[in-house]
């Protein structure tokens, strides 16, 4: 494990190292998760290990510190991120990120573009979200008021969700799961989609063969952003069929079409 100071206050962003050739692979995860747990098998997957990868938990995640008083914007997360590649000494990385992260992962690579050569998108939050009651994920936690949420609504958070997910949900600080969740609704000026499109970097986004036709895909496409569903899986891909997962990363990493 490695770790650096990422915020003026001195907390520490942590991440598993594993050793190998550049470009170096970053992954990131999404709310609530934590990369070593989610992302262990895809980084030594056949198809995909060989290269320097860094499975990096987010500012208030998994092996990270936690502080209270940051507000956790996209914005925040993507320079806490580049603050720590920076003292990995890591740059022109491809990045392969899944929900949230692969909304911080299109922030980082807009305000640090020295930092990121190629992005593979992971189902990634697009665009703002509704917050809706008895829901669970970025939608339900930020229906609550942070008092609320802080008072009882994680626990009601808890019972929603599947064991999978609670089991690194819990290691997420409170303040941090229920802001980051609050500012992924949200979204970002301008949109993380028009982010996306105006990146002069190879993009792909993954999603769910089930999901249907991703909205908005013919406007991605136009503007060079590869569109792959993959079959027999859910939101957490990389997890539901990593084998498929892993080959539709390794072809969106070595397409020499967006090289």
């Amino acid at each position: 494990m490695h770790s650096a100071v990422a915020t003026t206050q001195g907390d520490r962003i942590r991440w598993v190292e594993l050793p190998g050739r550049e470009p170096t692979r970053v992954y990131v995860h999404g709310l609530g998760a934590t990369s070593p747990a989610y992302f262990a098998a895809s980084a030594t997957h056949p198809l995909l290990a060989g290269h320097r990868s860094l499975l990096i938990d987010m500012l208030g995640h998994g092996l990270s510190d936690r502080p209270t008083d940051a507000d956790y914007t996209l914005e925040t997360h993507a320079d806490a991120l580049a603050t720590a590649l920076t003292a990995a000494g890591v740059s022109g990385a491809q990045l392969i990120a899944h929900s949230m992260g692969g909304s911080v992962a299109i922030v980082l690579a807009t305000r640090h573009p020295q930092l990121v050569s190629r992005l593979v998108l992971i189902d990634a939050n697009l665009d703002p979200i509704q917050p809706r009651a008895g829901a669970g994920g970025s939608t339900g936690i930020a229906h609550y008021s942070e008092a609320e949420y802080l008072a009882g609504g994680w626990a009601e958070i808890r019972d929603r969700v599947d064991a999978h997910w609670w089991s690194t949900m819990r290691l997420a600080g409170r303040e941090a799961l229920h802001r980051s969740a609050v500012h992924l609704t949200r979204g970002t000026t301008p949109s993380l989609r028009e982010q996306l499109l105006k990146l002069d970097i190879p993009r792909t986004y993954l999603l769910p063969a089930a999901d249907g036709p991703l909205p908005g895909a013919d406007e991605l496409t136009a503007a060079g952003v590869c569109v792959r569903p993959v079959p027999d899986c859910g939101h957490n891909i990389m997890l539901d069929n990593p084998h498929a997962f892993a080959q539709a990363t390794a072809a969106a990493l070595t397409d020499p079409e967006q090289a």
